[in-house]
């Protein structure tokens, strides 16, 4: 496939569109420099609220396969705004993980879901793999 790229999580080449070039650096950020294991993560994921139905651009599992971490890569050129934010939040509503990653390649923002309080804070950066416990 012309103009493509390998994606190691879904193990084929995919379509190299700027906003995928995003999604392969974090994937390669989480897996090389945080050690996420690449077998906990899925990219495309499906998920509904209500009658609508949405895809996640990354999401990644903790050991009982509950959503951990839930990722929306932009294109580079797209400001990462408050509506790109709710758009991750109404996600969220129904996955209730516990990190949030926003990136569009040259800015990320990073937040915490606090599940007492129902409410989300900001954070400087992801952490590390560890063990998911």
């Amino acid at each position: 496939m012309k103009n493509s790229i390998f994606d190691p999580v879904r193990k084929k080449r995919v379509a190299f569109t700027p906003e995928e070039s995003v999604r392969q650096q974090l994937i390669v950020y989480l897996r090389d420099t945080l050690r996420y294991p690449l077998s906990h993560m899925s990219c495309e994921y499906s998920l509904a609220r209500g009658k609508k139905k949405y895809r996640s651009d990354l999401i990644i599992f903790d050991k009982e396969l509950k959503p951990y971490l839930l990722a929306e890569c932009k294109a580079p050129g797209v400001k990462l705004t408050s509506e790109v934010f709710e758009q991750i939040i109404r996600y969220n509503h129904s996955l209730k993980v516990k990190y949030l990653v926003l990136t569009n390649g040259k800015t990320s923002y990073f937040a915490v879901y606090d599940a007492c309080g129902d409410k989300y804070d900001f954070i400087t950066e992801m952490p590390e793999f560890n063990g998911f416990s």
